[in-house]
């Protein structure tokens, strides 16, 4: 098959994750990996040659001397003496775009629009798992549990009914950022401040120490089986920092199957699969879950995890491979103008 193209970057929070990210996969994929394609904040499109994906290639502005390309039906170009030229075997491409542009359905929305196959939720499951209150009114609606939870937004008088210690979050980011928890009403003033600042909507949600929690990633095969990796127990402080996760995104090494019964990964699995279910084909997606009083609760959705969560596999590689091989196809609507034409005839033009 095509070999994969490597999409990153993007204006986001988690843009420099990205690019740690796209650094660590090349590491993995290797010579699976075509063409990098870097997205600035600005949104311009650069090729970036395999031998500068380096963290100074990009810290100091050097990738603005790289070739500048633009998005075309079915693929990728650039702008050469006679006009457009395409890139050839673009193959598929797949988004590790973290955050804003990559997990919010834009980019999505962009391959889609250009008709270029790629790895990533489609727009639907992008808007479900971006937004931590969407997300869990999806889990309720499948069967799977997640913590109780407060809504507030920009404005509101934020009045907690949890005790201490609780946590806050913004609604619509990830790695940890814009994340405090808070002991004390002494510490409400500086977690608002920190939640607000990077979102207009936020949740509570009880804050339990020293609680169980369990990572498990996942696809959809040709055959519409799923696909599960290993259950990892992290290994963590009581609450990842941002610089945690950027640690953990840049990670090449294989994780360890978590110590656990049978009972509890099947029970995980099952949570998984309902989780996934027809709203993820495409996507390569990694869910987080809580064990508390032996009860299983959804933490969150990584639609687009660090380095695609290759560290769950075995044999990463052949598991991308299918999962390219698998991507959904969009009907095509045949449009014939037959209504047009008859408002035409009735006026007799």
């Amino acid at each position: 098959m095509s070999k994969i193209s490597v999409l990153f970057g993007g204006a986001s929070f988690e843009h420099e994750i990205s690019i740690v990210s796209a650094i660590s996969l090349k590491k993995v994929l290797g010579e699976r990996i075509g063409y990098f394609f870097f997205l600035d904040g600005g949104h311009t499109l650069y090729l970036i040659p395999a031998d500068k994906m380096q963290a100074k290639t990009f810290a100091t502005g050097e990738y603005k001397q790289c070739k500048q390309l633009e998005w075309i039906l079915g693929g990728v170009g650039y702008r050469g003496l006679f006009g457009s030229k395409r890139l050839s075997d673009v193959g598929v491409v797949l988004s590790l775009i973290h955050g804003g542009d990559g997990e919010d359905g834009i980019i999505s929305s962009v391959l889609a629009f250009y008709k270029i196959p790629f790895i990533a939720p489609r727009v639907a499951a992008c808007a479900l798992s971006f937004n931590k209150i969407l997300t869990k009114n999806y889990a309720a609606h499948i069967g799977v549990k997640t913590l109780p939870y407060e809504h507030y937004r920009y404005g509101d008088e934020v009045c907690p009914s949890f005790v201490y210690p609780f946590i806050i979050k913004p609604a619509t980011l990830g790695s940890s950022i814009g994340v405090s928890v808070v002991e004390k009403q002494d510490d409400m003033e500086y977690a608002l401040d920190c939640a607000f600042g990077y979102d207009r909507e936020i949740l509570i949600e009880p804050f339990y120490k020293g609680v169980r929690e369990y990572n498990l990633a996942g696809y959809k095969n040709a055959q519409g089986e799923i696909v599960f990796s290993m259950v990892e127990e992290p290994k963590k402080t009581e609450l990842l920092s941002f610089d945690d996760k950027y640690l953990d995104f840049s990670r090449t090494t294989q994780a360890t199957q978590a110590t656990i019964s049978q009972e509890l990964e099947s029970a995980l699995q099952d949570a998984f699969r309902r989780i996934y279910g027809d709203l993820f084909e495409g996507a390569l997606i990694r869910c987080d879950f809580f064990v508390i009083d032996d009860e299983i609760y959804l933490n969150e959705i990584n639609p687009i995890p660090g380095s695609l969560a290759h560290y769950l596999f075995e044999n990463f590689g052949q598991h991308i491979t299918a999962l390219a091989q698998a991507l959904p196809k969009s009907k095509p609507i045949n449009i014939t103008y037959n209504y047009v034409q008859k408002i035409r005839a009735a006026k007799g033009k």
